[in-house]
């Protein structure tokens, strides 16, 4: 699994979770996914293709937040995170995938880092640190599309002008170098989020993604302290490293910044 991470930026595992288990995840995320449809009605019928920060409070009662900790913190889990990022990962977020509402809404080449960096700092984003999806489809899709190695690589000029619609490109236009990966409930996908991808959209399309990433207070500004386990949670789980170096990078940046103040 390393080695075609390290090559590609990305691996599948197949058939990574039961069906038992899936049924049981599927249970609480669904129930998640109505609730947020409500309060989000209108971004949802608009444009929506995902939701965030799934294990937060506003959405779901304490013992759906800790079968998804136990989830998240399980060995099995935690073990194909450590082998990606070796040194104090950290839990960073959740989201769910979904269909998009308007059938003619296109999916888009995107490197997650786009949306907030410049060129020159996501070209810098592709030396590190690291953030890595483990993608978990809840049901059989599509899958997802990603192009080999660009987790390292810089854009070839296709790819670049495909992905930020330059010189009349669309960003849903097919790239010679995507590779899809067709995806089922219980299949895992590993993907560096500095990688040229997009999800395909169609089936009943409903994935959760996982988020974590390396001890980085830059990166960690993004994890919100409602969507982490409390101390009880975290002693009943069989592998927290992961939530207390989030914790542990949240509680010193915020310790720092009220010492500044």
């Amino acid at each position: 699994m390393t080695k075609e991470y390290e090559k590609n930026g990305y691996f599948v595992i197949k058939n990574f979770i039961p069906e038992d288990e899936i049924k049981a995840l599927r249970e609480v995320l669904l129930g998640f996914h109505e609730s947020w449809k409500i309060k989000n009605a209108d971004f949802y019928a608009e444009k929506a293709v995902n939701s965030a920060y799934i294990t937060g409070r506003e959405y779901l009662d304490e013992p759906q937040r800790k079968q998804l900790f136990n989830f998240i913190g399980s060995d099995k889990v935690m073990d194909v995170v450590a082998s990606i990022i070796k040194h104090r990962p950290a839990f960073m977020n959740t989201q769910l995938f979904f269909n998009p509402v308007n059938k003619a809404q296109k999916n888009y080449w995107h490197r997650d880092p786009q949306y907030h960096l410049s060129i020159a700092e996501q070209q810098e984003a592709l030396r590190g640190p690291n953030v890595v999806h483990l993608r978990i489809p809840l049901l059989d899709e599509p899958g997802m599309e990603l192009v080999p190695a660009s987790h390292k690589n810089w854009d070839s000029q296709e790819e670049l002008e495909v992905r930020l619609e330059n010189n009349h490109r669309k960003n849903h236009e097919s790239l010679s170098s995507g590779v899809v990966e067709k995806l089922n409930a219980g299949d895992l996908l590993v993907f560096s989020a500095n990688m040229i991808h997009r999800g395909l959209y169609g089936l009943d399309r409903l994935a959760l993604d996982i988020l974590f990433c390396d001890s980085d207070p830059d990166l960690l500004k993004f994890a919100e302290d409602d969507c982490l386990p409390n101390q009880d949670i975290l002693s009943s789980l069989e592998n927290a490293e992961a939530f207390n170096n989030t914790l542990a990078i949240k509680n010193k940046t915020n310790n720092k910044n009220v010492t500044c103040g």
